[in-house]
Protein backbone atom coordinates (compact mmCIF):
# COMPACT_ATOMS: atom_id res chain seq x y z
CA UNK A 1 0.00 0.00 0.00
CA UNK A 2 1.48 3.66 -0.51
CA UNK A 3 2.30 5.35 1.97
CA UNK A 4 0.74 8.81 3.04
CA UNK A 5 2.62 11.66 1.15
CA UNK A 6 2.61 14.49 4.53
CA UNK A 7 2.59 17.74 2.24
CA UNK A 8 2.37 21.89 2.83
CA UNK A 9 2.22 25.03 1.29
CA UNK A 10 4.12 27.91 2.13
CA UNK A 11 2.41 31.22 0.77
CA UNK A 12 -1.49 30.90 0.92
CA UNK A 13 -1.88 33.79 -1.24
CA UNK A 14 -3.19 33.86 -4.85
CA UNK A 15 -1.91 30.59 -6.17
CA UNK A 16 -1.16 29.19 -3.01
CA UNK A 17 -4.32 29.14 -1.83
CA UNK A 18 -5.33 26.77 -4.46
CA UNK A 19 -2.51 24.23 -4.07
CA UNK A 20 -3.75 24.07 -0.64
CA UNK A 21 -7.12 22.83 -1.74
CA UNK A 22 -5.83 20.10 -3.91
CA UNK A 23 -3.31 18.70 -1.17
CA UNK A 24 -6.67 18.64 0.98
CA UNK A 25 -9.25 16.91 -1.89
CA UNK A 26 -6.20 14.23 -3.15
CA UNK A 27 -6.61 10.29 -1.73
CA UNK A 28 -3.24 9.37 -0.19
CA UNK A 29 -2.08 12.81 0.17
CA UNK A 30 -2.07 14.74 3.75
CA UNK A 31 -1.83 18.37 4.15
CA UNK A 32 -0.28 18.90 7.28
CA UNK A 33 0.23 22.38 7.65
CA UNK A 34 -0.16 25.80 5.29
CA UNK A 35 2.71 28.31 6.16
CA UNK A 36 2.29 31.97 5.66
CA UNK A 37 4.12 35.24 7.11
CA UNK A 38 0.51 36.63 7.72
CA UNK A 39 -1.36 34.28 10.51
CA UNK A 40 -4.54 35.95 9.85
CA UNK A 41 -4.50 34.53 6.38
CA UNK A 42 -2.40 31.20 7.20
CA UNK A 43 -5.05 30.16 9.50
CA UNK A 44 -8.40 31.10 7.35
CA UNK A 45 -6.90 28.55 5.23
CA UNK A 46 -5.95 26.02 7.62
CA UNK A 47 -9.50 26.81 8.89
CA UNK A 48 -10.93 25.87 5.89
CA UNK A 49 -9.18 22.82 4.84
CA UNK A 50 -9.04 21.62 8.25
CA UNK A 51 -4.97 21.54 8.97
CA UNK A 52 -2.75 23.34 11.06
CA UNK A 53 -1.41 27.63 10.90
CA UNK A 54 1.99 28.10 11.07
CA UNK A 55 3.91 31.41 10.23
CA UNK A 56 7.50 30.20 9.93
CA UNK A 57 8.33 27.54 6.86
CA UNK A 58 11.05 26.15 9.33
CA UNK A 59 8.29 25.03 11.71
CA UNK A 60 7.98 22.19 8.90
CA UNK A 61 11.31 20.62 8.82
CA UNK A 62 10.86 16.52 9.38
CA UNK A 63 7.03 16.51 9.23
CA UNK A 64 6.29 16.84 5.66
CA UNK A 65 8.00 15.17 2.13
CA UNK A 66 6.69 17.41 -0.21
CA UNK A 67 5.83 21.10 -0.53
CA UNK A 68 4.91 23.69 -2.67
CA UNK A 69 6.43 26.94 -2.28
CA UNK A 70 4.63 29.90 -3.11
CA UNK A 71 5.74 32.81 -2.23
CA UNK A 72 7.12 35.94 -3.81
CA UNK A 73 9.98 34.44 -6.63
CA UNK A 74 12.76 36.51 -4.94
CA UNK A 75 12.00 34.50 -1.66
CA UNK A 76 12.14 31.06 -3.74
CA UNK A 77 16.05 30.05 -2.69
CA UNK A 78 16.12 31.50 0.94
CA UNK A 79 12.65 29.31 1.47
CA UNK A 80 13.88 26.29 -0.49
CA UNK A 81 16.96 25.53 1.08
CA UNK A 82 16.76 24.46 4.28
CA UNK A 83 13.98 22.02 2.88
CA UNK A 84 15.91 20.71 -0.20
CA UNK A 85 18.88 20.35 2.31
CA UNK A 86 17.04 17.71 4.49
CA UNK A 87 15.50 16.10 1.13
CA UNK A 88 11.93 17.86 1.00
CA UNK A 89 10.17 17.25 -2.63
CA UNK A 90 9.48 20.97 -3.94
CA UNK A 91 7.09 22.15 -5.89
CA UNK A 92 8.44 25.66 -6.53
CA UNK A 93 5.89 28.50 -8.45
CA UNK A 94 6.69 29.89 -11.68
CA UNK A 95 9.62 31.38 -12.70
CA UNK A 96 12.03 28.94 -10.36
CA UNK A 97 13.78 32.07 -9.25
CA UNK A 98 14.29 35.59 -10.63
CA UNK A 99 17.74 34.92 -12.32
CA UNK A 100 19.81 32.00 -13.96
CA UNK A 101 21.92 31.57 -11.30
CA UNK A 102 19.87 31.42 -8.60
CA UNK A 103 18.29 28.85 -10.27
CA UNK A 104 20.91 26.87 -10.94
CA UNK A 105 22.02 27.14 -7.12
CA UNK A 106 18.64 25.47 -6.67
CA UNK A 107 19.19 22.48 -8.74
CA UNK A 108 22.39 21.74 -7.46
CA UNK A 109 20.67 21.63 -3.97
CA UNK A 110 17.81 19.48 -5.36
CA UNK A 111 20.83 16.96 -6.84
CA UNK A 112 23.15 16.93 -4.17
CA UNK A 113 19.90 15.82 -1.40
CA UNK A 114 18.23 13.84 -4.31
CA UNK A 115 15.59 15.95 -3.76
CA UNK A 116 12.61 16.17 -6.52
CA UNK A 117 12.50 20.01 -7.69
CA UNK A 118 9.31 20.58 -10.00
CA UNK A 119 8.21 23.86 -11.25
CA UNK A 120 4.74 25.46 -11.37
CA UNK A 121 4.72 26.27 -15.16
CA UNK A 122 0.53 25.24 -15.31
CA UNK A 123 0.16 26.52 -18.72
CA UNK A 124 1.93 22.80 -19.94
CA UNK A 125 -0.89 21.28 -17.97
CA UNK A 126 -3.38 23.49 -20.07
CA UNK A 127 -6.03 20.73 -22.40
CA UNK A 128 -5.59 22.37 -25.28
CA UNK A 129 -1.84 22.65 -24.79
CA UNK A 130 -2.00 18.31 -24.03
CA UNK A 131 -4.20 18.01 -26.90
CA UNK A 132 -2.07 19.68 -29.52
CA UNK A 133 1.27 17.58 -27.66
CA UNK A 134 -0.76 14.32 -28.49
CA UNK A 135 -0.05 15.50 -32.15
CA UNK A 136 3.61 14.82 -31.75
CA UNK A 137 4.30 17.91 -34.10
CA UNK A 138 7.89 19.00 -35.16
CA UNK A 139 7.44 22.68 -35.54
CA UNK A 140 8.67 25.30 -37.85
CA UNK A 141 7.28 28.62 -36.70
CA UNK A 142 5.21 29.25 -33.52
CA UNK A 143 3.48 32.34 -32.70
CA UNK A 144 1.95 33.61 -28.96
CA UNK A 145 0.51 36.07 -27.78
CA UNK A 146 -0.65 36.69 -23.93
CA UNK A 147 -1.88 40.21 -23.46
CA UNK A 148 -4.37 41.20 -20.28
CA UNK A 149 -5.19 44.45 -18.00
CA UNK A 150 -2.76 45.34 -15.57
CA UNK A 151 -3.61 43.40 -12.24
CA UNK A 152 -1.03 45.05 -10.17
CA UNK A 153 0.58 41.93 -8.49
CA UNK A 154 3.91 41.86 -10.39
CA UNK A 155 4.87 45.10 -10.47
CA UNK A 156 8.53 43.96 -8.89
CA UNK A 157 9.05 42.33 -12.65
CA UNK A 158 8.69 42.92 -16.18
CA UNK A 159 5.87 41.11 -18.18
CA UNK A 160 8.58 39.03 -19.71
CA UNK A 161 8.62 37.18 -16.32
CA UNK A 162 5.35 37.95 -15.49
CA UNK A 163 3.66 36.63 -18.20
CA UNK A 164 5.44 35.36 -21.28
CA UNK A 165 7.46 33.25 -19.05
CA UNK A 166 4.24 30.96 -19.61
CA UNK A 167 4.67 30.88 -23.39
CA UNK A 168 8.56 30.50 -22.70
CA UNK A 169 7.96 27.05 -21.22
CA UNK A 170 5.81 25.79 -23.69
CA UNK A 171 8.00 26.94 -26.75
CA UNK A 172 10.95 24.85 -24.96
CA UNK A 173 8.66 22.23 -24.31
CA UNK A 174 7.80 22.06 -28.44
CA UNK A 175 11.09 23.47 -29.90
CA UNK A 176 13.50 20.87 -27.40
CA UNK A 177 16.19 23.37 -28.62
CA UNK A 178 18.21 25.24 -25.95
CA UNK A 179 20.66 27.44 -28.54
CA UNK A 180 19.25 30.80 -29.79
CA UNK A 181 19.22 33.85 -30.94
CA UNK A 182 17.23 36.88 -30.01
CA UNK A 183 15.71 39.88 -31.14
CA UNK A 184 13.45 41.88 -28.81
CA UNK A 185 11.69 44.89 -28.12
CA UNK A 186 9.66 46.18 -24.88
CA UNK A 187 8.61 49.34 -23.18
CA UNK A 188 8.33 50.40 -20.09
CA UNK A 189 4.99 52.82 -19.34
CA UNK A 190 4.18 51.95 -15.62
CA UNK A 191 6.79 51.79 -14.13
CA UNK A 192 10.77 50.79 -14.59
CA UNK A 193 9.89 47.13 -15.82
CA UNK A 194 8.71 46.64 -19.30
CA UNK A 195 4.98 46.31 -19.67
CA UNK A 196 5.00 45.21 -23.44
CA UNK A 197 7.48 43.13 -25.02
CA UNK A 198 8.18 41.54 -28.31
CA UNK A 199 10.96 38.60 -28.17
CA UNK A 200 11.89 36.95 -32.07
CA UNK A 201 13.41 33.92 -31.19
CA UNK A 202 15.55 31.73 -33.72
CA UNK A 203 16.57 28.24 -32.33
CA UNK A 204 19.26 26.43 -34.08
CA UNK A 205 17.43 23.31 -35.15
CA UNK A 206 15.67 26.47 -37.55
CA UNK A 207 12.53 26.67 -36.09
CA UNK A 208 11.33 30.57 -35.32
CA UNK A 209 9.70 31.47 -32.66
CA UNK A 210 7.81 35.51 -32.32
CA UNK A 211 5.92 36.13 -28.77
CA UNK A 212 4.23 39.18 -27.66
CA UNK A 213 3.42 39.95 -24.46
CA UNK A 214 1.26 42.62 -23.00
CA UNK A 215 -0.45 43.49 -19.62
CA UNK A 216 -1.70 46.71 -20.69
CA UNK A 217 -5.04 45.51 -22.77
CA UNK A 218 -8.42 46.46 -22.26
CA UNK A 219 -8.90 42.43 -22.33
CA UNK A 220 -7.83 39.24 -21.82
CA UNK A 221 -6.63 37.00 -25.20
CA UNK A 222 -3.57 34.28 -24.73
CA UNK A 223 -3.16 32.32 -28.33
CA UNK A 224 -0.48 29.61 -29.41
CA UNK A 225 -0.23 28.88 -33.34
CA UNK A 226 1.88 26.16 -34.19
CA UNK A 227 3.03 25.95 -37.98
CA UNK A 228 4.85 22.39 -39.21
CA UNK A 229 5.04 20.55 -42.63
CA UNK A 230 2.48 18.36 -41.70
CA UNK A 231 -0.12 20.46 -40.54
CA UNK A 232 -1.10 24.23 -38.84
CA UNK A 233 -2.38 24.61 -34.98
CA UNK A 234 -4.07 26.95 -33.48
CA UNK A 235 -5.19 27.32 -29.95
CA UNK A 236 -7.34 29.39 -27.71
CA UNK A 237 -6.34 29.55 -23.96
CA UNK A 238 -9.45 31.65 -22.73
CA UNK A 239 -11.86 28.99 -24.50
CA UNK A 240 -10.26 26.00 -24.36
CA UNK A 241 -10.52 25.16 -27.43
CA UNK A 242 -8.37 24.13 -30.74
CA UNK A 243 -8.23 24.23 -34.31
CA UNK A 244 -6.03 21.34 -36.71
CA UNK A 245 -5.76 21.91 -40.16
CA UNK A 246 -3.27 18.41 -41.32
CA UNK A 247 -2.11 18.25 -44.92
CA UNK A 248 -2.80 14.57 -45.33
CA UNK A 249 -6.38 16.09 -44.84
CA UNK A 250 -6.20 18.43 -47.43
CA UNK A 251 -4.38 16.31 -49.89
CA UNK A 252 -7.22 16.93 -52.73
CA UNK A 253 -7.41 20.80 -52.43
CA UNK A 254 -3.44 20.73 -53.17
CA UNK A 255 -3.67 18.07 -55.43
CA UNK A 256 -6.61 20.65 -57.28
CA UNK A 257 -4.48 23.37 -57.34
CA UNK A 258 -0.97 21.34 -58.62
CA UNK A 259 -2.83 19.87 -61.23
CA UNK A 260 -5.07 23.31 -62.12
CA UNK A 261 -1.43 24.63 -62.62
CA UNK A 262 -2.46 27.95 -62.51
CA UNK A 263 -0.10 30.53 -63.63
CA UNK A 264 -1.84 33.15 -60.90
CA UNK A 265 -3.69 31.75 -57.55
CA UNK A 266 -5.64 35.29 -58.30
CA UNK A 267 -7.85 32.82 -61.10
CA UNK A 268 -9.13 30.78 -57.83
CA UNK A 269 -10.33 34.09 -56.48
CA UNK A 270 -14.23 32.50 -56.90
CA UNK A 271 -13.85 29.55 -54.45
CA UNK A 272 -14.10 30.21 -50.63
CA UNK A 273 -10.66 29.18 -49.39
CA UNK A 274 -12.41 28.40 -45.85
CA UNK A 275 -14.67 25.87 -47.05
CA UNK A 276 -12.36 24.19 -48.86
CA UNK A 277 -9.98 23.12 -46.20
CA UNK A 278 -10.69 19.80 -43.82
CA UNK A 279 -10.43 21.65 -40.12
CA UNK A 280 -10.31 19.19 -37.07
CA UNK A 281 -11.03 20.36 -33.77
CA UNK A 282 -8.41 18.92 -31.10
CA UNK A 283 -9.87 16.70 -28.90
CA UNK A 284 -9.35 18.51 -25.36
CA UNK A 285 -10.19 16.79 -22.28
CA UNK A 286 -12.06 18.08 -19.02
CA UNK A 287 -9.47 18.32 -16.57
CA UNK A 288 -7.77 20.86 -13.88
CA UNK A 289 -4.38 22.21 -15.03
CA UNK A 290 -3.39 22.82 -11.50
CA UNK A 291 -4.63 19.14 -10.45
CA UNK A 292 -3.05 17.60 -13.29
CA UNK A 293 0.38 19.54 -12.52
CA UNK A 294 0.39 18.41 -8.45
CA UNK A 295 -0.60 14.79 -9.78
CA UNK A 296 2.47 14.95 -11.63
CA UNK A 297 4.94 16.70 -8.89
CA UNK A 298 3.08 13.86 -6.31
CA UNK A 299 3.81 10.81 -8.43
CA UNK A 300 7.45 12.20 -8.62
CA UNK A 301 7.67 11.40 -5.30
CA UNK A 302 6.21 8.46 -5.01
CA UNK A 303 8.08 6.60 -7.98
CA UNK A 304 11.02 9.14 -8.19
CA UNK A 305 10.39 9.37 -12.05
CA UNK A 306 10.58 12.82 -12.86
CA UNK A 307 8.09 15.47 -13.03
CA UNK A 308 6.57 16.49 -16.05
CA UNK A 309 7.63 19.97 -15.43
CA UNK A 310 11.32 19.53 -14.04
CA UNK A 311 13.92 21.75 -11.97
CA UNK A 312 16.01 21.72 -15.31
CA UNK A 313 12.74 22.87 -16.86
CA UNK A 314 12.47 25.80 -14.97
CA UNK A 315 15.81 26.63 -15.10
CA UNK A 316 15.48 26.73 -19.05
CA UNK A 317 12.90 29.20 -19.20
CA UNK A 318 14.30 31.64 -16.52
CA UNK A 319 17.63 31.60 -18.84
CA UNK A 320 15.57 32.66 -21.93
CA UNK A 321 13.41 34.76 -20.25
CA UNK A 322 16.78 36.46 -19.13
CA UNK A 323 18.22 36.76 -21.96
CA UNK A 324 15.09 38.37 -23.47
CA UNK A 325 15.10 41.04 -20.51
CA UNK A 326 18.43 41.45 -21.96
CA UNK A 327 17.70 41.75 -25.65
CA UNK A 328 15.38 44.30 -24.42
CA UNK A 329 17.90 46.65 -22.91
CA UNK A 330 20.06 46.70 -25.89
CA UNK A 331 17.61 48.47 -27.89
CA UNK A 332 17.21 51.20 -25.36
CA UNK A 333 13.83 52.44 -26.25
CA UNK A 334 12.91 55.71 -24.48
CA UNK A 335 9.43 57.03 -24.38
Amino acid sequence: MNKTIRTAVIGVGHMGKHHARVYSEMDGVELVAVCDADRSRAEEMAGKHDTEAVTDASELLGRVDAVTIAVPTVRHFDVAKPLLETGVATLIEKPIASDSQTARKLLELAISNDAVVSVGHSERFNPVVLAMGRMKVTPKFIETQRVSPFTFRSADVGVVFDMMIHDIDIVLHLVKSRRYKIHAVGVAVLGAHEDVANARVMFDNGCVVNMTASRLALKTDRRLRVFSSDAYLTLDYQRNTGLAVKVDANLDLITMARERNFDDLSQMSGLDFGKMLNVEPLVVDDIEPLRAEIDSFINAVRTGEPPAVTGADGLAAVTLAEDIVTALKEQEWQL
